[in-house]
């Protein structure tokens, strides 16, 4: 059987959908801290890669990999028990003020634009929460329940969201002129087996697992609160 025939091929197409930089989720707003380690001095293009596989490993994976896979599993089993408590627990552990806001505000547009786009009854009732804000609308767990409802496998989900963060990182980096975009596109493909193992090791852990060790990734997230140039919103 065509993996790519019937609904195989839908969740495949609906994964590059989401993944896209044309899809209007805001994450080109964004530098995720690395526009203070540029402004610190702390990183060039020679160790720009290895921050970002610390980011993979110690901060996402650890925490929205986990989250967006929890959410994930409560769209399959259609109750949403399990992604308001990985909600609540990303939130307490994105220690940044910068990080949480954004992290919610575009969760909130992509719920927004998903329940326009994919439709689903589960993000309807999730929208509900979040409307009476008894729920942050954190992006990956947003991610997590819309990528369940197009069928799109967890595996794959998580992976799709680690690689999606990793696209925007660099893209963040060329803006910065740091690197160009050959550099970039290296970047990328050297990283994927490092997604691909992230992503199997955080694709079944639980609620109790998001936890984040990546002290100066946080540092650096707290000192572009209060730097006063700045090109990106995080």
């Amino acid at each position: 059987m065509n993996p790519l025939n019937g609904e195989h091929g839908l969740a495949f197409l609906a994964s590059l959908q989401l993944a896209d930089s044309f899809f209007p989720s805001g994450l080109y707003t964004l530098s995720h801290g690395l526009e203070a380690f540029v402004q610190s001095g702390q990183v060039d293009a020679n160790n720009l890669e290895a921050l970002l596989a610390d980011y993979l490993r110690y901060s996402l994976g650890s925490t929205d990999g986990v989250a967006l896979a929890c959410a994930h599993r409560a769209g399959e089993e259609d109750t949403l028990r399990l992604a308001l408590l990985a909600d609540v627990r990303l939130t307490a552990v994105k220690l940044a003020r910068e990080a949480r806001e954004t992290s919610r505000r575009v969760g909130r547009q992509l719920l927004t634009l998903s329940r326009q786009v994919f439709g689903g009854e589960i993000l309807n009732r999730y929208a509900g929460h979040v409307g009476n804000d008894k729920a942050p609308g954190n992006h990956a767990v947003v991610l997590g329940l819309v990528m369940a409802t197009l069928g799109i496998p967890r595996d794959q989900a998580v992976m799709s969201e680690l690689y999606t963060f990793s696209s925007s990182f660099v893209a963040a980096a060329v803006r910065l002129a740091m690197i160009d975009y050959r550099l970039a596109q290296v970047i990328l493909h050297q990283l994927k087996p490092v997604i691909a193992e992230i992503a199997r090791a955080n694709c079944t852990k639980s609620v109790q697992d998001i936890a984040s060790c990546a002290p100066l990734i946080d540092v650096m997230a707290m000192r572009h609160e209060r730097a006063e140039l700045r090109l990106f919103m995080s």
